[in-house]
């Protein structure tokens, strides 16, 4: 049988002009696997959703526990984290889509019909008042040593650098074992600083981390196109 599987060559470099050419060519992102990312450079990012605390709302010991802690947690940090905060319109489609669902299942007509225009209700309240969500992310880093002398100017040229090669894949897949393993004691320190702040911690796995970035690369077409199950899709065949 004749062999139709592409080179590793033609993965690699695109041209500019070919429809593969996409986005994705010019993002530091070279590949999302182990519920890691990891950048064209060999660096590897972990990210953390945590949950959020209403500070206001607590007694001055209580905030002073929170602001010790806290303290305690950036003091114990011997390596860089980031520190994101995201907000978005409230996307309630998922419940929406249930409740209509719900509805279907009635046998009574009366349930039926106010249950729909209950759906119809909340969907039009969400549209006209303009509700927005917020997300809570800490990115957990751990570049190659080869990486970490570069001056800011080679950062920067790197950062923008679009090109890739098989050399810098091999070089990605020999080194990820055992920096994936720092990486995790760096998320398990970052875990339990964090939970000491009486937050609610949890890694993001591949599919939330492929959902997460398609959402903030392409922003309306996520609100109107939902990304599939990627759980489900062969990647042999794209």
């Amino acid at each position: 049988m004749e062999n139709t599987k592409k080179p590793v060559q033609d993965t690699v470099r695109q041209k500019k002009g070919s429809p593969a050419a996409s986005t994705q060519l010019y993002l530091n992102i070279a590949e999302i696997k182990n519920n890691v990312v990891i950048l064209k450079n060999g660096g590897l990012r972990a990210v953390l959703q945590t949950s959020s605390v209403n500070f206001n709302l607590k007694s001055e010991e209580e905030q002073n526990s929170i602001i010790y802690a806290y303290q305690g947690f950036l003091n114990s940090l011997d390596f860089p984290i980031q520190i994101m905060v995201q907000s978005r319109k409230l996307d309630i489609d998922k419940y929406i889509e249930n409740v209509k669902e719900t509805a279907e299942k009635h046998e009574t007509p009366l349930l039926k019909e106010q249950t729909l225009e209950y759906a119809d209700y909340i969907q039009k309240l969400i549209e006209y008042a303009d509700i927005m969500e917020k997300n809570f992310y800490v990115i957990v880093p751990y570049d190659p040593y080869r990486t970490q002398n570069l001056n800011i100017f080679a950062k920067f040229m790197q950062s923008i650098s679009a090109q890739d090669s098989v050399n810098a894949i091999k070089r990605r897949h020999h080194e990820f074992e055992e920096m994936n393993k720092h990486l995790n004691e760096r998320v398990g320190s970052v875990r339990n600083g964090l939970e000491a702040c009486n937050l609610r911690v949890a890694q993001l796995t591949t599919p939330q981390l492929v959902e997460l970035f398609y959402k903030i690369y392409n922003p309306q077409t996520a609100h109107n196109e939902k990304i599939e199950d990627v759980t489900k899709v062969d990647l042999e065949e794209l």
